[in-house]
């Protein structure tokens, strides 16, 4: 009997281990051919969009003095918040249809504590909001008027949002009122970031103003946890920019970091993530315009980018690689 169960049992653990060798090889489209991986030496920031370049900057103030992932995530999404220019994130971010500045935002450590608001008004820096969120409550996400007067509690003031160049647009909007919340490289959407601390530690963050021209009331990807943003410290981490309901439908960042956990690179798990995105949408009323773009980072300091069509560009810096701006591969032509 003994020896009959430990036959069973060696049998098993066999069977196992080929099935988690072949479920690791074949999951997405049938067996995957290793990529090489784009490695930087710690620290290092990456950051989606042109805006990234200024919010790498200033994340890399932070870093280059030995300060942490957190800080730096923190920090460096404040710069395109606070830039009129920007007009899909912060103070000069596009309106909702109504003729509202609604902002969205969020923040996550290596310890996965985390903090987000979402549907927020007056607030120039979101993603500051949601930090004191994520250390000064017992809850993870706060909305709409109530962030706001969480916001104001903690110090921060009531600003007017809508400059006179974003309301110039929206009233030309109206005349048409023909929403098309299209993400390309001439509607630059989020910014997102990832930090790697010198010490290994990693952080993430995403800030936006929304897509532009949406219904009042209505939140994206950005300040879903585990949508627009994820972060494990024993993995790494990915956020995601583009059209937030098609990220939210397939909890894009989540995928990412479990593909990672399993045994993907880092742009092996980017391209399986807007593969099932693309698979997931292709009879999608969406798939029209839809475009996502994804970044990845483990926690050796691997990264990976990857968008549905052309256009995505993403920022990055590190001990031993130049802010730089790059395109991003892309899955499909157009």
């Amino acid at each position: 009997m003994k020896n009959g169960r430990r036959s069973f049992l060696k049998k098993a653990a066999v069977a196992g281990s080929l099935f988690s060798l072949s479920a690791m090889e074949t999951m997405g489209k049938g067996v995957r051919k290793k990529k090489s991986a784009q490695r930087v030496k710690k620290p290092m920031v990456i950051s989606t969009w042109n805006h990234g370049v200024a919010a790498n900057a200033e994340a890399w103030r932070i870093l280059s003095k030995k300060g942490t992932a957190l800080d730096a995530v923190e920090l460096g999404v404040r710069i395109p918040e606070a830039d009129p220019k920007v007009r899909s994130v912060g103070y000069g971010g596009y309106p909702d249809r109504d003729g509202n500045v609604t902002l969205d935002a969020c923040i996550m450590d290596h310890r996965s504590e985390c903090g987000s608001v979402a549907f927020l008004q007056h607030i120039k820096h979101p993603i500051s909001v949601a930090r004191k969120v994520m250390e000064e409550t017992p809850h993870v996400m706060i909305v709409g008027e109530g962030a706001y007067r969480f916001a104001i509690d903690q110090g921060f003031k009531h600003e007017n949002l809508l400059t006179d160049e974003a309301k110039k647009d929206w009233e030309e909007w109206k005349e048409a009122s023909k929403y098309e919340p299209v993400i390309n490289i001439e509607n630059h959407d989020t910014i997102g970031m990832l930090a790697l601390d010198e010490h290994g530690k990693i952080a993430g963050s995403c800030t936006t103003s929304g897509a532009a021209w949406k219904m009042h009331g209505r939140v994206g990807d950005s300040p879903i946890i585990g949508g627009g943003l994820f972060i494990d410290g024993e993995v790494g981490g990915a956020v995601a920019t583009g059209l937030g309901e098609a990220v939210i439908r397939t909890a894009a960042a989540t995928i990412v970091v479990e593909l990672m956990r399993n045994g993907y690179s880092a742009q092996e798990a980017a391209d399986e993530a807007i593969q099932r995105i693309i698979k997931k949408h292709k009879n999608h009323r969406d798939m029209e315009y839809l475009q996502i773009g994804i970044l990845s980072l483990n926690i050796n300091g691997e990264y990976g980018a990857s968008s549905i069509r052309p256009g995505f560009n993403y920022a990055i810096q590190s001990a031993d690689k130049d802010n730089e701006l790059i395109d991003a591969p892309h899955r499909l032509k157009g």
